[in-house]
């Protein structure tokens, strides 16, 4: 943990990027309403770690796809790096997403048949980088999680812990303002899981990225500047962390 404290403490208060408010989410399953979330209010300043924990059906998940634009508010507002993404068409939040966001996920979702180095150059094809220059910022950045000898293999050629790493490359490699990393050591041992979110929280000080991660994992939580403890739909407590 000692590593990811020299880390956060390059944050420093700026302007919020993320900012919601009164964000209410209801799903209808037959003639019942399951309210996923109820009247969030949060903000998020640049270069921040946040963490929003809670065990399944906390709605963890579902804030984060309200923020990146993968599902709709019922109620509320979400405006991030400038968007105010609950009223975007389909269209602009896919050129808010390409611009604005790197994922990394839990189960990796790489292109299983594509190397290391395509999966990573992927995210600037939709930037419009040229096919040179998407090959050269992809190489550096496979340098960086320390894959220089893995650019090649296709993810089944590689161990958890390996395509997770090109996980991060591509997630980073377009300098997106925002990283969400959801559930990111969750196929991960312990050992591992400790050098990916080094390297994860390490990465995004570095360019003073907003990070948000999503886990049921204190250990992981203990990485965030803020702590959001999640339930039921609703936030129960913030955890300062600093």
């Amino acid at each position: 943990m000692q590593e990811a404290a020299v880390a956060k403490n390059t944050y420093t208060e700026t302007e919020n990027i993320i900012e919601i408010k009164d964000l209410r989410k209801v799903y209808k399953v037959g003639s019942e309403s399951v309210v996923a979330l109820n009247n969030i209010n949060i903000t998020i300043k640049r270069g921040e770690i946040c963490c929003f924990l809670g065990t399944s059906g906390s709605g963890k998940s579902t804030l984060l796809n309200m923020m990146a634009g993968l599902e709709r508010p019922t109620k509320g507002t979400i405006r991030i790096a400038g968007w105010d993404i609950d009223k975007l068409s389909e269209k602009k939040l896919a050129i808010f997403r390409q611009n604005h966001i790197g994922f990394i996920f839990q189960s990796y979702n790489l292109m299983p048949f594509s190397t290391a180095l395509e999966n990573v150059a992927m995210p600037l094809i939709f930037r419009g980088v040229s096919r040179r220059k998407r090959t050269q910022m992809a190489k550096e950045m496979l340098i960086a999680v320390g894959l220089e000898d893995r650019m090649l293999h296709k993810p089944s050629e590689m161990s958890g812990g390996q395509q997770q790493r090109v996980g991060i490359a591509r997630a980073f490699v377009a300098r997106p303002e925002i990283i969400f990393a959801d559930e990111p050591t969750g196929n991960l041992d312990s050992r591992t899981s400790t050098e990916i979110m080094n390297m994860i929280v390490d990465m995004a000080a570095k360019h003073n990225q907003t990070l948000i991660i999503v886990t049921h994992d204190m250990n992981v939580a203990k990485y965030a500047h803020r702590i959001f403890h999640m339930l039921d739909g609703d936030i129960e407590k913030i955890e300062e962390c600093i």
